[in-house]
């Protein structure tokens, strides 16, 4: 019998044909299931290793009665809260499904064929894909010491550029790109490129950058009419699995972005728990305190084995483990343990390791040095 599914590539999108999927952390009962072990730790996919805010599962249950009710559509409440929070007017802020709905839309309103996007080298994947999917040619630029080289971005910015994604934290480098240096490009960046900067790690950031060397988006907005900047409760808040994310901008701007929203796309319980995340600063101040003494304790036995690493900013750490990265990951997986691979962003010699608690760090140390 002939293979008739390939009667549908003639009808597919031509975009699509050459999109390489984001592929994620392997999950912890899929390797359970794969080597039969009982005992996982997960430091794959930067998540928070202390889960989320004990007061989210008490507000969440009071929710129960509310499932059979859609969600409201503009996420009122939290927009409002939200905009307390970072001191800005409501509709300079609109929600989306994790920040990546929101990051891909923006290439959705902003770009198409013909257009071109410009991103760097060794940066999230999303951004590519984004660019493929409507059909602009994306312009990746050499990273510099594996993070973003601004004043080559600005070279390559020509009448055809439409947006430019950055992010600061640099995933998955962990670099950034101190205050000094985003203020001279964003001075320099024409009022008709839309800058995407995306601070999904925003909170390690400002906690573990020199003080005062860390340029917080927020404080651009207003001055530059083409600036998003793209933040997610994913990470310190520790949401993942709810999926919610915030853009602050021009509301002008949002506005176009909010055209082309899912109905409905942020849940209520997502919503309650991104609320509920906001009025327990403790937690976060917890997490950070958590992923600093992590941060020190991986890298300090990295330095002690002579091993090269990316220094980070954020909650996790790129190692260099040279032409044993894919086998040692391999062997990491039999010991119980996952990291990422990043042969995905042409870096085969690197496994990126997310910052656990105590005990998981120590699974995975414990497990590397037994490799090595």
């Amino acid at each position: 019998m002939n293979d008739s599914t390939m009667l549908f590539e003639d009808l597919v999108n031509p975009e699509v044909l050459t999109v390489q999927p984001y592929v994620p952390g392997k999950p912890i009962d899929e390797l359970k299931r794969e080597m039969r072990i009982s005992y996982v730790t997960k430091l794959a996919s930067n998540e928070n290793p202390l889960g989320s805010s004990l007061k989210i599962s008490t507000g969440l249950i009071a929710m129960s009665n509310e499932i059979s009710r859609y969600p409201d559509g503009s996420s009122f409440a939290l927009r409002e809260k939200l905009a307390q929070f970072i001191q800005k007017p409501m509709d300079w802020v609109t929600i989306g499904n994790g920040s990546n709905e929101l990051l891909e839309l923006v290439a959705r309103v902003f770009a198409g064929r013909g257009d071109e996007i410009i991103y760097s080298q060794y940066g999230f994947a999303v951004y590519p894909i984004s660019a493929q999917v409507v059909g602009a040619t994306g312009v990746e630029v050499p990273a510099k010491e594996f993070g973003h080289d601004l004043e080559a971005i600005l070279n390559a910015i020509n009448e055809k550029t439409k947006l430019i994604y950055l992010a600061n934290p640099n995933n998955p480098t962990g670099t950034y790109f101190d205050k000094e240096t985003w203020e001279d490009f964003i001075s320099q960046v024409p009022e008709k490129v839309i800058v995407v900067l995306d601070e999904a790690y925003f909170e390690y950031a400002q906690d573990l950058c020199p003080p005062g060397t860390y340029a917080n988006g927020l404080d651009y907005v207003e001055d530059y009419p083409n600036l998003l900047v793209s933040r997610t409760f994913s990470k310190v808040y520790g949401l993942s699995s709810l999926r919610v994310g915030y853009m602050v901008g021009y509301p002008q701007v949002l506005d176009y972005i909010n055209r082309l929203k899912q109905p409905f796309s942020v849940n209520s319980y997502a919503q309650a728990a991104a609320m509920i995340s906001l009025t327990d600063p403790q937690f976060v101040k917890k997490s950070l305190l958590t992923n600093s003494q992590g941060m020190r304790q991986i890298t300090d036995f990295l330095n002690s084995k002579s091993i090269d690493f990316i220094p980070s900013v954020a909650n996790f750490v790129t190692v260099n483990l040279g032409d044993k990265a894919l086998e040692l990951n391999q062997k990491l997986l039999q010991e119980g343990v996952i990291v990422r691979p990043l042969a995905g962003y042409q870096m085969q010699e690197y496994l990126r390791v997310s910052i656990g608690t105590n005990v998981e760090n120590r699974h995975f140390l414990g497990a590397l040095n037994k490799l090595l």
